[in-house]
C-alpha cells in the first residue's frame, strides 16, 4: 500500500513523484549522451541534442526545487548543484581541463544525490542543518 502524504492527495503525490523521476531520468540520459563531446571530442551534431536535453531538464529540476523551497539555494544540495553549473561553464574557457571538470561534476552529483541528509540539508548561511518542507523524491 502506498504511503499517505497528509499535505497532498495521493494522486497528486504520484503525479509529482513520477514527473520528477522522469525528469531526472531524462537529465541523466542527456548527460550520458553529451559525455562523448567532453571525453572523445565527437562531432558536435552528435552530442548537442543530448546536451540540450541535459541542460533543459537540469534547469527544470532546479526551478522545481527553488519553487518548492527557496531554502534549497543555501542548503548544500543547492550550493553543490550551482557549483556544478559553474564548473560546467568553466569547461568552455578552460577547455584543456574539460575532462577533469566534467568528472568532478559527476562526483559532486553522486555526493549531492546520495550523501547523508545532514550534508545535503546543511545550510551554508545558517551553519547548521536546516530541513525545508517535506520533499517528493524523484
Amino acid at each position: 500500500m502506498a504511503k499517505k502524504h497528509s499535505h497532498i492527495p495521493e494522486r497528486q503525490f504520484w503525479i509529482q513523484r513520477l514527473g520528477k523521476s522522469s525528469l531526472r531520468a531524462l537529465h541523466v540520459l542527456g548527460i550520458i549522451g553529451a559525455s562523448g563531446g567532453f571525453f572523445y571530442e565527437v562531432e558536435k551534431a552528435l552530442w548537442l541534442p543530448w546536451w540540450i536535453l541535459a541542460m533543459s531538464t537540469g534547469l527544470i529540476l532546479m526551478a522545481w526545487e527553488v519553487i518548492r523551497s527557496p531554502l534549497w539555494l543555501v542548503q548544500m544540495k543547492g550550493v553543490l548543484t550551482l557549483t556544478k553549473v559553474v564548473l560546467v561553464a568553466l569547461c568552455y574557457p578552460l577547455s584543456q581541463f574539460k575532462v577533469p571538470l566534467f568528472c568532478l561534476v559527476a562526483l559532486i552529483s553522486v555526493v549531492t544525490s546520495h550523501g547523508p541528509a545532514g550534508l545535503r540539508h546543511y545550510s551554508v548561511v545558517h551553519r547548521r542543518r536546516i530541513d525545508g518542507p517535506k520533499e517528493i523524491k524523484g
